[in-house]
């Protein structure tokens, strides 16, 4: 009963902090590919963005960017809990791949989020990639 039991917590922790970390990862990689394409698209309707600072305010307040919000979410959500112990790594970490798996399915038909993605992924390879990379990771994890 000794060391192996004790030790069993320990690595499905560690096995949720890997699995979170690198969810992580894909996520801040599609997040990158989704801001860059909705910058492009933003620059060709009002012009250049001179600086990432400027960038960087305009994807936190204007409303163009808006819809990358619940991904921009779901990341923090990530850092806190890996921030957390390892109890409750364990227990949330199944709830957040739950959450990205719902949150990354692009639809035609949808409104906000999933609309939106829907687009991105129609105009960017990089997105597509991206999206391709974070799906894979995904079904690597299950459940």
């Amino acid at each position: 009963m000794g060391p192996s039991r004790r030790c069993r917590p320990t690595q499905a922790a560690d096995r949720s902090r890997r699995s979170l970390l690198d969810l992580r990862r894909g996520l801040l990689d599609l997040h990158k590919a989704l801001i860059e394409t909705e910058r492009i698209t933003y620059e060709r309707i009002f012009g250049r963005i001179p600086s990432n600072g400027q960038l960087l305010q305009l994807v936190m307040h204007d409303p163009w960017f808006t819809w990358l919000r619940p991904l921009s979410q779901l990341v923090v959500r990530l850092d806190e809990v890996m921030d957390r112990s390892e109890r409750e790594t364990t227990l949330d970490a199944h709830e957040l791949l739950d959450t990205a798996r719902a949150l990354l399915c692009p639809s035609e038909q949808s409104e906000g989020f999933e609309r939106s993605y829907y687009e991105a992924l129609q105009r960017s390879p990089e997105v597509v990639l991206a999206h391709s990379q974070v799906k894979h990771l995904l079904a690597a994890l299950g459940r």
